[in-house]
């Protein structure tokens, strides 16, 4: 799928100076066109699953396509540069918060998609009062496999500090509860986002110039390699960007 950008209203091109001290930020949203799905059921209400009680105390619906039925928004879209460019806006350099917060409810992980940036660390725990194991398949990182006993709570979870950005989201799963998935998109820069239940990202601070971003989501895999935006100093409102939904269909992981 081929998207133009156009920036502050100025179509791409080429040969953009940029002094180290101007930045601007980017703001879009990515959009769903044709017949937007109804939510999908994954197990209904005392479904004979593996823990019951908690992984069926409510309908429970698949969480790999989650589109806004007014705005058409798509969430769990990953925004980011491949790697880091030559300058960091300096409020950037260190990541807030330093620790984000990776948890189970109700036997679903949450949030099912969140980008960790260079310097930040991960804590995995748990609301559920059964066990899960939080298994990452990185592939540039070192893998983790570890159990999660039941209510962990916020300064008891486990840890996870991954230092090497990755190429792609990161597929994290629960071996004992099968339809359990989240990914992590590990960025050793702060340029990266993913898309709200609206669709929406923003990314501040980038440095002036011209960049080239990956767009990916887990039912695709990449909807653009090179999602080109000319940035200038200050705000860079974007057009929405357009996913058919018969690229969604498919199953990128």
């Amino acid at each position: 799928m081929k998207m133009m950008i156009l920036a502050a209203g100025l179509v791409l091109c080429c040969g953009v100076s940029a002094r180290a001290e101007d930045w601007g930020t980017i703001s879009g949203q990515v959009v769903v066109t044709g017949d937007i799905p109804a939510p999908v059921l994954l197990h209904a209400k005392g479904a004979p699953v593996k823990d019951p009680a908690v992984c069926a105390a409510m309908d429970t619906f698949k969480d790999d396509l989650i589109i806004d039925a007014d705005s058409k928004g798509l969430a769990n879209v990953f925004i980011y540069l491949p790697k880091a460019p030559k300058s960091i806006h300096p409020d950037l350099k260190k990541p807030a918060p330093a620790v984000v917060i990776f948890d189970q409810k109700g036997c679903m992980f949450t949030p099912h998609a969140m980008v960790v940036l260079a310097g930040q660390t991960v804590e995995v725990v748990s609301s559920d009062s059964i066990a899960h194991n939080t298994h990452t398949y990185p592939l540039k990182n070192q893998a983790m496999n570890v159990l999660i006993a039941p209510s962990t709570p916020a300064g008891k979870g486990m840890m996870v500090d991954y230092k090497i950005g990755e190429s792609l989201p990161l597929k994290v799963a629960c071996d004992f509860h099968p339809w359990m998935q989240a990914y992590w998109m590990v960025v050793d820069h702060p340029y990266a986002a993913v898309t709200d239940k609206d669709g929406k990202f923003s990314i501040p601070n980038l440095p002036v110039g011209e960049h080239e971003f990956r767009v990916w989501h887990e039912r695709k895999g990449y909807l653009e390699r090179k999602y080109s935006v000319k940035v200038l100093k200050g705000d860079n409102p974007l057009k929405p960007v357009e996913v058919k939904i018969a690229d969604l269909k498919g199953d990128g992981k």
